[in-house]
């Protein structure tokens, strides 16, 4: 205890000290008062050792709270009882669990972080993380250019955060030195930062990169198969991921068994190719794991049985899943729009509305699609007007085009050239060529045709769909010689015509065919098939419309090559090998031509079977010689 002459009160700063005993010493000297910046050193050291158990109290207080009051709550309380923001210690903990929020506030995150004179690797490495996993990956880049500059070495965990940003805006420069830097400091052999240059590479569309750093690992977890299957299912090219998916289960290794991330994968890849039986042996396993409960996996069991015409299925997951998001309703819209319900799309979106859920700009887009292909043009305006108004969503180029596609498919095609030239954002290739394909379609203002195929060759001198749309609407009206002119042009701009192919799953095979196809090992009998086929339409009244086959040649050459297109060898291959009954599921990655729609409505009656077809727009469900799209497509 303090002796009581110390303990009054004074503004001198020199109270405690008896200057008295300067003359009872010989020997004691008076030392020099302090330098002002040793004082205020000295201040700072002594005010650092009050306030550590302060600081030791709110870095425990930060790991157990969790929203964002009780952090500034805590921020306040160190900074009344004397801890400064710039403290390293306070700012990295407080950095952390501002950054683990479920929505952080990078804003209030970056001022703190701004406060530090010298940062160290971990504090750099959250802020990093911070803005790569945001809606704006942007700054994580900027940080890392002035981490790069500071004599600062990065770790093992600086590279995952970074290449995770590189990926999401696609910024393959900035990726490629990332790579270079882990390279030239002995962290490219982490398993951490190949899984992440396996999911930048993949992102960026640079399979044959991905694929080698995957090639050259030494190790590789499940982490690691995730990352370059879903490379491979996520960017249109679900052939390789099952494969992949394939390898991964006959190395039979016990660390590498599919988890709930790997099952999405193949489902995506399942989708993209149709392959709804092996979705569906994805889906028992999913429910006995009890996976399937999970909301992302549920949306993407959604996504598959929509794209493989199994719309009731879709709903059934939908009205099973015990959280459902947005996602999940949008989802199952869009699904329901492209099979053609849209009256039951129409009315989920109500329902949704109903329960008070904000809709997404997808959400809008499937909703606009089911009014486009049901030739609803009041209530899809009525809807596109409600945007803005009412959800708050400002239309982008897609909502555009799904009204220019409205209008055209109702054979409004002047007000969908005046909606163009009406609309606030520059139109795109997509908006001309639904402009296109509604002239082509009905047949008249080859005028306006040659207008929108004009701008698309300034915008996409390469899509051969667009020659393909002109050449049907010239063919129609019989202008040969426009049709030969357009053909030389493409082939003078090097354009080569997308060839349609069909694929149709049987067993645990997914077959593919092509326009005049024989490479397939039961080609003869295939077309033994169609011959059967022909001659029971004809019995039925069947007439090939042969007005759209683009050559000047003779009416019997005509319906030949019509009768050879790829949807209608993989329908006759599928009732071939098939029990009778049994639905049918084709997709094409063309749209379907009014002749092979025609047959294959007539098919599905004689031979007494649902037909699922999916083009490159939408579905069409064929029963009973009937289409679910009502003949409007």
């Amino acid at each position: 205890m303090l002796p009581k002459e110390i303990t009054t009160t004074t503004n001198n700063p020199f109270h405690l000290f008896d200057l008295s005993l300067l003359n009872r010493s010989p020997s004691f000297k008076l030392l020099p008062l302090p330098t002002a910046a040793a004082a205020a050193a000295a201040a700072r050291e002594e005010a650092c050792r009050s306030f550590l158990p302060t600081l030791r109290r709110c870095i425990a207080l930060l790991q157990t709270r969790d929203s964002l009051p009780h952090l500034r709550q805590i921020h306040c309380y160190a900074l009344r009882t004397g801890v400064p923001l710039s403290h390293p210690l306070l700012a990295k903990h407080l950095i952390f669990s501002l950054l683990s929020l479920p929505s952080p506030p990078l804003p209030y995150a970056e001022l703190v972080f701004s406060q530090l004179k010298i940062p160290n690797v971990f504090t750099v490495n959250t802020i990093i993380r911070g803005y790569a996993e945001s809606t704006d990956p942007r700054p994580a880049l900027l940080h890392h250019r002035r981490f790069h500059a500071s004599s600062l070495p990065p770790d093992f965990h600086t590279y995952p955060f970074l290449l995770k940003a590189c990926a999401r805006l696609l910024a393959l420069r900035h990726g490629e030195s990332v790579h270079s830097l882990s390279l030239k400091n002995a962290h490219a052999s982490s398993v951490f930062v190949q899984n992440s240059l396996l999911h930048f590479y993949a992102a960026c569309g640079l399979f044959e990169s991905s694929h080698q750093v995957f090639d050259e690992m030494p190790v590789r977890n499940l982490v690691t198969w995730n990352s370059v299957i879903n490379g491979y299912a996520m960017n249109g090219r679900p052939n390789e991921a099952l494969t992949l998916i394939r390898h991964m289960l006959d190395e039979g290794d016990s660390s590498t068994k599919p988890d709930g991330f790997t099952m999405v994968s193949l489902l995506s890849a399942c989708a993209e190719l149709g392959a709804l039986v092996l979705g569906r042996r994805a889906h028992v396993y999913l429910f006995k794991t009890g996976l399937d409960q999970n909301p992302h996996v549920g949306n993407v069991l959604i996504d598959l049985y929509a794209k493989c015409g199994r719309v009731l299925e879709a709903r059934k997951v939908f009205d099973e899943m015990s959280l459902k998001t947005v996602v999940s309703w949008t989802s199952l819209i869009v699904g329901l729009a492209v099979n053609g319900f849209s009256e039951d799309a129409l009315h989920l979106f109500q329902m949704m509305e109903r329960k008070r859920l904000q809709p997404t700009e997808i959400t809008l887009v499937g909703v606009l699609y089911a009014c486009s292909h049901c030739g609803l043009v009041d209530q899809g305006f009525s809807y596109f007007n409600k945007m803005e108004q009412e959800y708050g969503i400002v239309p982008k180029i897609e909502h555009y085009g799904c009204m220019v596609d409205l209008l055209g498919r109702a054979g409004l095609i002047e007000k969908a050239h005046d909606f163009i030239l009406q609309m606030p954002l520059e139109p795109n290739a997509v908006v001309w060529r639904a402009l296109l394909g509604a002239c082509a379609m009905s047949k008249k203002r080859v005028d306006l045709a040659e207008y929108a195929w004009s701008r698309l060759l300034q915008l996409d001198p390469g899509h051969s769909g667009d020659y393909v749309l002109l050449s049907n609407l010239y063919a129609a009206a019989g202008r040969w010689s426009h049709v030969h002119n357009l053909r030389k042009t493409m082939i003078k701009g090097g354009v080569q015509k997308t060839p349609g192919h069909s694929l149709v799953e049987l067993g645990n095979r997914v077959h593919d065919f092509v326009m005049g196809d024989r490479a397939h090992p039961d080609a003869d009998l295939i077309y033994e098939k169609l011959e059967e086929i022909t001659k029971r339409l004809n019995k039925e009244g069947y007439v090939a419309r042969t007005v759209n086959v683009l050559a000047d040649i003779e009416e019997e050459e005509k319906e030949t090559a019509l009768y050879h297109h790829s949807e209608r060898l993989a329908i006759a291959f599928a009732l071939m090998k098939s029990s009778p009954g049994t639905p049918i599921r084709i997709m094409k990655n063309l749209r379907v031509c009014e002749d092979c729609h025609l047959a294959i409505k007539l098919i599905s009656k004689v031979y007494e079977r649902e037909i699922v077809v999916r083009d490159r727009s939408r579905f069409h469900h064929f029963v009973c010689g009937a289409c679910s799209c009502r003949d409007y497509w």
